[in-house]
């Protein structure tokens, strides 16, 4: 065996080992931010602060895509679990500002997202829009909230019909189980609070309707 042949080798072995290294730590560094930024969107549509939720979205926009451009040369990491979560983050982010906004809901191609990703993101959208609901339910904006709650009830039916491998849907399985208990606590929470909203202006209506004492 010629030792000079296999240092060669491993000498170019090393070189791609390098290069992955370097590109992962990149993308670690990229993920965090992306996973920052769609928190930060999320966190601005429930203050209906959709001016600033576009900006941060736009700027999760562009870190989604450097990211995947970055990795484009190494399929194995984009593919790792610390990128396709951060690309779950961003389809989520951009679900919940549709779902709430009544816009268009974007697609995976719309995205740049694989369809495992896109799947676990919707299904952590229709969970995110409860804590939406709770808050209309607080405001009395109950066609709203009924509004978001059909939303929630259409993602599920479509989530139920994806029956394929976990290996294929990044274990879409349990993120339904979850979008199908928040989704019925959430039924039953808005039921209940619309119920006593119309009691009390019945109520309301009685007691106007009521003479006073002469």
């Amino acid at each position: 065996m010629d030792l000079g042949e296999l240092e060669a080798i491993a000498q170019e072995i090393r070189s791609s080992l390098e290069a992955k290294n370097s590109a992962r730590d990149a993308a670690l560094v990229r993920c965090r931010e992306l996973i920052r930024l769609c928190a930060l969107a999320i966190r601005a549509v429930h203050r209906e602060d959709y001016t600033e939720a576009e900006g941060l979205l736009d700027q999760a926009r562009q870190a989604a895509f450097t990211l995947q451009m970055d990795l484009a040369p190494f399929p194995e990491l984009l593919y790792a679990g610390y990128a396709q979560d951060a690309l779950k983050e961003w389809a989520e982010a951009s679900l919940v500002y549709a779902l709430a906004t009544g816009r268009r809901l974007p697609g995976p191609r719309d995205l740049n997202v694989s369809e495992a990703a896109y799947l676990n993101g919707l299904a952590e959208a229709a969970t995110e829009l409860r804590r939406r609901i709770l808050d209309l339910i607080r405001t009395d904006r109950f066609a709203e909230a009924e509004r978001l709650l059909r939303a929630m009830d259409e993602i599920y039916e479509v989530l139920i019909t994806m029956d394929y491998p976990d290996a294929l849907t990044g274990n879409l399985r349990r993120a339904t189980d979850v979008v199908r208990g928040t989704l019925e606590r959430t039924r039953g929470e808005l039921t209940l609070s619309i119920q006593e909203h119309r009691l009390q202006q019945a109520l309301q209506r009685l007691e106007r309707s009521v003479p006073g004492p002469p």
